[in-house]
C-alpha cells in the first residue's frame, strides 16, 4: 500500500478498464479508500454498460446504442482522469449509485 501522501493511482485506473475492475477488488488495494471509491464507480459503470448492451441488442435502434457507448467511453475517460489526478469526484449520472455499494 502506498505511503500516507501517495495514492494508488494504478489500481484506481484499472477499475475503469472493463473486466479489470476485478483486480482492485480482489487485491490488497481494496482496503485503500481511494481505490475503493474508483472501484465502486468502475463496477457501476460496467453494470450499466452490460445492461445497456442487452437493451441495445434487443430493443433499440443502433444509433442510440452507439451514442450510449460513446457516453460510457466519455465516463471511462473522466474516471481515469480523476484517478490519475488523485481526485475522488463522482462521475455524472452513475456516480451517485456507486456510494451505495458496501464492500
Amino acid at each position: 500500500m502506498p505511503n500516507a501522501g501517495q495514492k494508488n493511482t494504478g489500481m484506481a485506473v484499472l477499475a475503469y478498464l472493463y473486466i479489470l475492475v476485478i483486480i482492485p477488488l480482489i487485491s490488497d488495494a481494496k482496503n485503500d479508500p481511494f481505490v475503493k471509491f474508483h472501484a465502486k464507480q468502475g463496477l457501476v459503470l460496467l453494470i450499466c454498460e452490460i445492461v445497456a448492451s442487452f437493451i441495445w441488442t434487443f430493443h433499440v435502434i443502433w444509433i442510440f446504442g452507439s451514442l450510449l457507448q460513446l457516453f460510457f467511453l466519455i465516463l471511462i475517460i473522466m474516471g481515469i482522469m480523476n484517478a490519475v489526478n488523485g481526485k475522488t469526484q463522482e462521475l455524472p449520472v452513475i456516480g451517485q449509485f456507486a456510494s451505495k455499494f458496501n464492500f
